[in-house]
């Protein structure tokens, strides 16, 4: 089953990730700032420069940027608790 999230636009979700106050946790200790917060600006940079992107549209039509993208929900997932970590 998917949610309405999964139903949206890759670069909807990376808008709504970038805002999402774990996943701000989660870029800034993968930065190397645990304990930290990112802003939601430094968030998209960090989503951004992960990707290999200019720009979050750039998700909806660049196949290698949607495939990292991808990776990164899923160690956000893991990371958070929602999916079991693979070993």
């Amino acid at each position: 089953m998917t949610s309405a999230f999964d139903q949206l636009l890759p670069a909807q979700q990376a808008g709504i990730l970038c805002a999402d106050q774990m996943f701000r946790r989660f870029a800034a200790e993968r930065a190397g700032l645990p304990g930290q917060a990112f802003a939601v600006s430094a968030a998209a940079e960090y989503l951004r420069k992960y990707c290999q992107i200019d720009s979050r549209r750039d998700l909806n039509t660049i196949r290698a940027a949607r495939v990292k993208f991808d990776h990164l929900r899923t160690e956000f997932d893991a990371w958070r608790g929602k999916i079991p970590t693979q070993r």
